[in-house]
């Protein structure tokens, strides 16, 4: 299979692994945020920054450096493996001897006995990262799409059969711990690697050279992914976190799922071409254009229906979610581009480079805190919407270096998409708010007006992105239909 085949073939069962898996946990998520108060959220929304960093720390950039490498031993993967598993149970056992001091720090003492199961997930985790990145590093995700459907459906299922039986916030703690525990499971029925019994100091090394940066970054990016659910949860309420929660998970499924498509095939397939830098910059660019053409349809039309999507999916007690769902709409509007300019660091061994950048924007972002203790949630959202510019100034600026691909010429390539985008979101935001029907009728004529105008200005103008999207669609899958 040629390199192009397995790019088309990769993004084809990675957009079907994505959606069965986003597609499963948004699904269930509507019927658990019918079923449970805003408060149940917001208690799990505490604890999110502390297993996010703690599987960030696990992996350590080793995934990475793992799928970097063009020709990975036994060795290596059994010495990532052993490193992996150790560091997680390391960290578990930090986590429940603190988690003691996390309550008090919210003052909310469920949560020691919350947090002590549910850090049982970070061990998990940990057996089945390996093999989870051999089937990412071979672009193998239809078997990935097989192990989340059932993973999904499974931990859906028991999670709102808890919540109909009253178990309030533990069918939330339940469906993350089983979710996490029937894919590892499958991984290592399915995946035929094992562990050897190996630890090479040297490949640890190696390793480590080029995860090392990776890993701070990453846990940079984590903490300040996070540190609003920190902030929230200690100044304002839980249902307030219960709310953002909701909201932020809404705001999230297009934009950084896309990325994860994007991310999880573009990584290792440009890793083989990092030495063509022309093939290099091509690719990439395309990639862009793209990419981002898709994100803001997404991303503009989510905005402009917020409200209707809200009242629709999840009723009227989460309306305050309603205008925190339209602004984190603006922050994410550039997240699949913050990723793929980053990648261009990786793909290039920049690792350094990457860590510098992370650094220096998490520091810029500190001021966004304090704006949100002294000013509020809604002020915070704005100063991560100004900051997501700032932050992609500078990545597009290292990256484009690296490439010949300056901030100025993606801006051009993509300007043609935003432009479209804007007046797509503006017309279908007016219609949403001129009328009195139902929210689902009104969702309905918004969603119809939306593809409407997209389509039909796309045919007209015949817009690069959208033509190449309709010939990968018509080449690679209806025509094998």
């Amino acid at each position: 299979m040629s390199l192009k085949q397995k790019t088309i073939s990769g993004l084809s069962w990675s957009f079907i692994e994505r959606i069965v898996s986003q597609g499963s946990k948004f699904i269930v998520g509507i019927i658990l945020a019918r079923l449970l108060l805003p408060k149940e959220f917001g208690l799990i929304g505490m604890l999110v920054i502390f297993t996010d960093l703690a599987n960030a720390f696990i992996d350590s950039g080793f995934s990475q450096a793992l799928i970097r490498k063009i020709n990975c031993s036994d060795k290596d993967y059994s010495t990532v493996f052993y490193f992996n598993l150790a560091v997680g149970v390391v960290i578990y056992f930090i986590l429940f001897f603190n988690a003691g001091f996390i309550a008090a720090f919210f003052n909310e003492p469920q949560l020691i006995k919350i947090l002590r199961i549910l850090g049982l997930s970070i061990i998990i985790n940990s057996f089945g990262l390996i093999q989870s990145t051999i089937l990412i590093k071979e672009i193998n995700f239809k078997l990935q799409s097989k192990i989340t459907l059932i993973s999904a459906t499974g931990s859906g299922l028991i999670s709102i059969i808890l919540a109909i039986m009253g178990f309030g916030v533990w069918a939330l703690v339940w469906r993350f711990i089983l979710l996490n525990f029937i894919t590892t499971i499958l991984l290592w029925i399915w995946n035929k690697w094992q562990p050897k019994i190996l630890f090479s100091l040297s490949s640890f090394r190696e390793m480590f050279t080029f995860g090392s940066k990776l890993l701070v970054s990453g846990l940079l990016d984590t903490l300040y992914n996070n540190i609003y659910y920190v902030v929230i949860g200690k100044f304002f309420s839980a249902a307030e976190l219960g709310f953002y929660t909701r909201a932020n998970s809404f705001s999230t499924l297009p934009s950084s799922n896309l990325d994860a498509i994007i991310q999880r095939v573009s990584y290792p397939v440009l890793s083989e071409m990092q030495d063509d830098e022309k093939r290099l910059k091509a690719n990439y660019k395309k990639l862009i254009i793209n990419t981002m053409f898709i994100t803001f349809i997404l991303m503009f039309f989510l905005a402009a229906t917020a409200k209707s999507v809200i009242l629709t999916l999840i009723g009227p007690k989460w309306t305050p979610s309603i205008i925190l769902l339209q602004l984190l709409c603006f922050v994410m509007l550039l997240y699949p581009l913050h990723s793929l300019n980053l990648n261009i660091l990786k793909v290039k061994g920049r690792s350094d480079l990457f860590l510098k950048l992370e650094i220096i924007k998490k520091i810029l972002a500190i001021p966004i805190i304090f704006v949100g203790i002294y000013y509020g949630i809604n002020a915070m959202i704005i100063g991560m919407i100004i900051f997501s510019f700032i932050a992609y100034i500078l990545n597009s600026h290292w990256s484009g270096r690296l490439i010949n691909y300056s901030v100025k010429e993606q801006v051009l390539d993509i300007l043609p998409s935003f432009i479209l985008t804007v007046f797509m979101g503006t017309i279908v935001f007016i219609i949403g708010i001129n009328l009195t029907l139902k929210p689902i009728l009104t969702l309905l004529i918004q969603a119809i007006a939306g593809m409407l105008i997209v389509f039909g200005l796309s045919e007209i103008f015949k817009f690069k992105p959208y033509v190449e999207i309709k010939e990968i669609i018509f080449t690679n899958f209806l025509k094998k239909t």
